[in-house]
């Protein structure tokens, strides 16, 4: 006699149950406790994420171009035959016997990558809404990243000065070695600024509208097509308040050889790692609400 039993309720290629005696931890997250607590370790948790990030903004910013990562080039040789048929033929800057190009290129390189990375990083949580708004992780990382794919057409621009060196037989100050000093500088001073406008510019898309308008006036106040020694007396100090001024005077000083850097340079690395610093508690006192406004 053959015994009925019930059907078999398990559908083939599902999942087996896990063991009963496999104990499941659960993984709760909660929102931080405080704006002044930094989230670090999460963003050294997500490092890979960072690599990646800074390696797509590298791709995107060259896809589907004719001439690729040499605009990196060519950027900044187009501003240095302006500049220097404007200011060093016509209007005649002094540079204290430098020849021109060379005095402008070695401190055009250091505020193209500071103007540059501040556009991107201040578009970047807008443009990566898709992400922020599906996955967490830490927000800082995007516009870190985009400020960190900047050094990559630094380095590119940088071939241009050497050539220039060479081809004006003008060899490089023994201050060279302290380069990497005015580089770290200038990438403080923009993950500052790129912290803020990315932030303020998830809420006020005003924003992307102000930024090219800031970072072309902030030119003419850093000493970029003329020596700051034109600027005399007590107007120096307010012109230190500029964290730039150091950041363009140091990269002359450590690579043609001008005039070392005054006490001033205090002041304005004073003013890198207050601009820094109140970017970075701004940020993460509005990150937990990123995903909601952007």
């Amino acid at each position: 006699m053959t015994t009925l039993e019930p059907p078999s309720t398990s559908i083939a290629g599902a999942a087996a149950p896990p063991p009963s005696d496999v104990a499941l931890v659960p993984t709760i997250i909660e929102p931080r406790k405080g704006w002044w607590q930094f989230n670090w370790r999460d963003l050294w948790v997500y490092r890979e994420l960072l690599f990646f990030l800074v390696w797509r903004d590298v791709k995107v910013r060259y896809k589907q171009t004719l001439l690729g990562a040499s605009w990196a080039i060519i950027q900044p040789v187009l501003q240095l035959v302006v500049f220097t048929i404007i200011f060093g033929r016509l209007a005649g800057v002094n540079t204290n016997g430098i020849p021109y190009p060379l005095f402008n290129l070695a401190g055009l390189l250091p505020w193209q990558f500071f103007a540059n990375t501040v556009g991107q990083a201040a578009n970047s949580l807008v443009g990566s809404a898709n992400i922020v708004r599906k996955v967490y992780f830490p927000r800082l990382a995007i516009p870190t990243a985009s400020v960190l794919a900047g050094v990559v057409d630094f380095g590119l621009s940088f071939l241009i000065l050497v050539a220039l060196m060479v081809w004006y037989q003008w060899p490089p100050s023994p201050a060279i070695l302290l380069l990497p000093i005015f580089l770290l500088l200038a990438m403080m001073t923009a993950l500052g600024v790129g912290y803020w406008l990315s932030a303020i510019n998830a809420r006020y898309r005003d924003v992307r509208h102000a930024t090219p308008f800031l970072v072309q006036l902030w030119l003419f106040a850093t000493p970029v097509v003329y020596p700051s020694n034109l600027i005399e007396g007590y107007w120096q100090l307010f012109y230190a308040l500029n964290p730039m001024v150091g950041v363009v005077e140091g990269f002359r000083w450590a690579l043609i050889g001008t005039q070392p850097p005054s006490l001033l340079l205090l002041v304005s690395v004073a003013m890198a790692i207050t601009i820094f610093g109140t970017g970075l508690l701004y940020f993460q006192s509005v990150e937990r609400k990123l995903a909601d406004v952007i």
